[in-house]
């Protein structure tokens, strides 16, 4: 099977440096490997023998193989420890390797999974979970089967192409980061991922983008949002996304779940662990627009949202009033003392968090188990740093009673993990 110049076998693009660390192989050295398992990067490792040796020790990383794969690779960076190579000849491929639908996967860095099943993307999402839990937190426990996303394309519901005005005459690219790359932009008429609303506003946000380019004195990002069916590209936009019976309105440019397919489902389930809590009393410690704190509210008595943004806490004490519930208090909250002034008795209160992507700081994490909630339920975009927090949560006294992915961005590596913790 020769790669033609396609989706899923990107034209190599990393290209041989003057000081190339030629050790262990040289530059474009071809090597054959099985592919064993996927990294949380969503690039095949398998093992080959060094120079001289017969055992299959030294890791290499590749790009676009699957597991069960065997692959004939050329090599384009040594570390202190693995290669990185690109795919030249799937010599054995997986029964799940299915034909990239987008003519830029594999050159666009934005996906890294369009040529694996969405069968095999669930599964290998669901044991990398698994993985990180054991190996970073030193925990086993079950992992519940990923919850699919409604759709497998056409989901997002948010993109941010970006451009680099170019010196010449030349067409400039708009679009996402090249793979492999941290500064090379490739040009990206229509993202299959992106909402049908969002790709037919693209080509017009794009035209006046490039009509506009003698303007330019540097590099910038555009905006396209879908919320409700209408598409805006003001940042400064007030927009209305609809989650079950709910309607939030939020700015444009606000952080807010960029696949609202899934939405109902995912906020459902973090207000069934808060119930299932037996809990009275509910902190949303990372509230933004009021998501979790508003969906969450009817499981409770009585609800607070803390948020250090005062624009994001006007929002979630607008969605309260304009949804009808009463049960919520939104306050901006000092991250120096977040839980301070905080009526609710410990043994009685959930929190659910929901941090960026770096996860929680000590800080935060200290003030919480100072507060020592009943039940913490964790929402993290990223299970590496949940899973680096989650030990300081065993250290004091919480352990784990479900672990429960969501499968909010089809076609890459990304998912989004909750984790309920009990105390005690």
């Amino acid at each position: 099977m020769t790669p033609p110049r396609s989706p899923c076998f990107p034209v190599p693009s990393v290209f041989k440096k003057k000081k190339f660390n030629d050790q262990p192989f040289a530059y474009h050295a071809e090597l054959e490997l099985e592919i064993a398992t996927l990294t949380n990067l969503g690039s095949g490792l398998g093992r080959v023998p060094l120079p001289g040796e017969t055992e299959a020790k030294w890791v290499v990383m590749v790009p676009f193989a699957l597991p069960g794969e065997r692959v004939r690779v050329r090599v384009f960076r040594n570390h202190k420890n693995y290669s990185e190579a690109d795919i030249v000849t799937v010599l054995t491929p997986s029964l799940e390797r299915v034909a990239a639908p987008c003519p830029l996967f594999g050159r666009c860095g934005g996906c890294q999974y369009q040529h694996l099943a969405y069968t095999g993307q669930l599964a290998w999402k669901r044991r990398q979970v698994a993985e990180v839990l054991q190996h970073l937190a030193g925990v086993e426990f079950p992992v519940a089967p990923v919850i699919a996303s409604p759709r497998e394309f056409g989901y997002r519901s948010k993109i941010t192409p970006h451009f680099n005005p170019p010196r010449d005459d030349r067409p400039m690219p708009i679009g996402f980061l090249r793979q492999g790359t941290r500064f090379d932009i490739l040009d990206v008429p229509q993202c299959p991922i992106a909402t049908p609303a969002i790709n037919e506003r693209l080509t017009t946000v794009r035209d006046e983008a490039q009509a506009r380019r003698a303007t330019y004195t540097r590099g910038g990002t555009l905006l396209l949002r879908e919320a409700s069916g209408v598409v805006t590209t003001v940042y400064e936009a007030i927009v209305t996304e609809t989650v079950g019976d709910l309607k939030l309105r939020f700015l444009a440019r606000d952080f807010f779940q960029n696949n609202p397919f899934i939405l109902p489902a995912f906020t459902g389930y973090v207000r069934a662990q808060v119930a299932a809590s037996g809990a009275r009393f509910l902190v949303d410690a990372y509230c933004g627009s009021g998501l979790f704190a508003l969906t969450a509210a009817p499981a409770v008595e009585q609800v607070t949202g803390i948020e250090i943004t005062e624009s994001s806490v006007a929002f979630a004490r607008e969605n309260a009033a304009a949804n009808g519930i009463t049960n919520t208090v939104f306050q901006a909250g000092d991250a120096a003392a977040i839980f301070s002034g905080l009526a609710f008795p410990a043994a009685d209160t959930a929190v659910i968090i929901d941090p960026p992507r770096k996860g929680c700081d000590a800080a935060f994490l200290t003030q919480l188990f100072a507060f020592g909630p009943r039940t913490v339920v964790y929402v993290s975009c990223d299970p590496a740093t949940q899973m680096r927090d989650l030990k300081d949560f065993l250290a004091a006294g919480y352990a784990p009673t479900a672990v429960q992915p969501f499968d909010l961005f089809p076609q890459t590596r990304h998912l989004e993990c909750v984790i309920t913790l009990r105390r005690g």
